[in-house]
């Protein structure tokens, strides 16, 4: 295991076990006037599978794994249940050289699951969150930076935690990722953190939901300031296919990135893939230019694959997708 302080990077959060199905028999029924697609099964019937995988997955692990690849130094922070999973969980991370030292496993507790149903390149997943008390870990090392993800619905008392213990470590940068559970609470519950918040990484819907912006089509600069105002220096916002966008508010500068024509297989992680490459690349010392394009690269890697690690690039892989990236006519440009 690294010393404490050798850590480049702590990732906080949730991971979980992904178990992915491909069905034979399906359909997608979609209503013209609001463009909302379901997928429809024969009720009552068994529907046969025809590509079933089982992978880690989870935004923190997503992270850990993504990072360590690239090159950081990483140590992750999980509270996980002492069962089956958990014992998997641990494993993989520690195969991919992440240090599990503050990974805690409470007994006669379960840890979570999900089923992802893979159809048509896209994917539909249904969560299991186990019952939860998040454990702050009493010794936790300063690293340099540290990212902070999902938790399950018993959050905040940890995030408490990690407040106070931010505030006695001001030089620590913190990349925050809000989860499901983290975006549907009320935003006093995640003010105090997005206040101290360094770096953000949100999709378009995420971002106007904790600006209450409304709309935003058109209007990403006013967008990348309203979520500024709320703590971030740095505002990183995806939005699919048309790319990314952020604000550096320390120089006033405003870029967007665009991806690579890639087609997808599955999407599973692509938005913690483009978040690990991005924040890599930051660590690394490299400009925000740079930093988004190691993330569009990194994601346009995982949706080549089922799961959401399978396809993290690793950091000798890096130059040749930038290569690629560019000879794409991929550019990050001012906007």
């Amino acid at each position: 295991m690294p010393e404490m302080e050798n850590f480049d990077l702590l990732s906080i959060g949730d991971s979980a076990l992904d178990v992915f199905m491909t069905p034979t028999e399906s359909e997608t029924v979609c209503r013209i006037d609001t463009k909302e697609c379901l997928i429809a099964f024969s009720y009552g019937d068994k529907i046969p599978v025809k590509n079933l995988e089982f992978s880690i997955g989870g935004n923190a692990a997503n992270n850990a794994v993504g990072v360590r690849r690239l090159g950081v130094s990483t140590g992750i922070v999980l509270t996980l249940g002492a069962d089956n999973v958990g014992d998997m969980i641990v494993k993989r991370l520690k195969d991919e050289l992440v240090d599990v030292t503050y990974v805690i496993q409470q007994p006669s507790t379960s840890s979570n699951y999900s089923t992802i149903i893979n159809y048509s390149g896209e994917r539909t997943i249904f969560v299991y969150h186990a019952p939860r008390s998040y454990e702050f870990p009493v010794q936790l090392p300063v690293a340099p930076w540290v990212y902070l993800t999902s938790m399950g619905e018993s959050f905040r008392p940890f995030y408490i935690h990690l407040v106070d213990w931010k505030k006695r470590n001001p030089q620590i940068k913190l990349a925050f990722n809000p989860g499901s559970w983290q975006m549907r609470a009320n935003f006093d519950e995640i003010k105090d953190v997005m206040s101290l918040t360094y770096v953000i990484f949100v999709n378009r819907k995420e971002a106007e939901k904790l600006t209450g912006f409304g709309d935003s089509t058109k209007r990403e600069r006013d967008l990348l300031i309203s979520l500024s105002k709320l703590g971030p220096k740095i505002c990183v916002i995806t939005d699919g296919s048309k790319g990314s966008f952020a604000y550096d508010s320390i120089n006033g500068k405003f870029l967007s990135a665009g991806v690579l024509p890639v087609d997808a297989y599955e999407r599973t992680g692509a938005g913690d893939a483009f978040g690990s490459g991005t924040l890599s690349a930051l660590v690394h010392g490299k400009t925000l230019d740079e930093a988004l394009l190691w993330g569009t690269c990194n994601s346009a890697s995982v949706i080549g694959y089922t799961g959401s690690q399978r396809g993290l690039l690793k950091f000798e892989e890096m130059n040749a997708w930038l290569a690629r990236a560019k000879s794409s006519g991929v550019l990050v440009q001012p906007f």
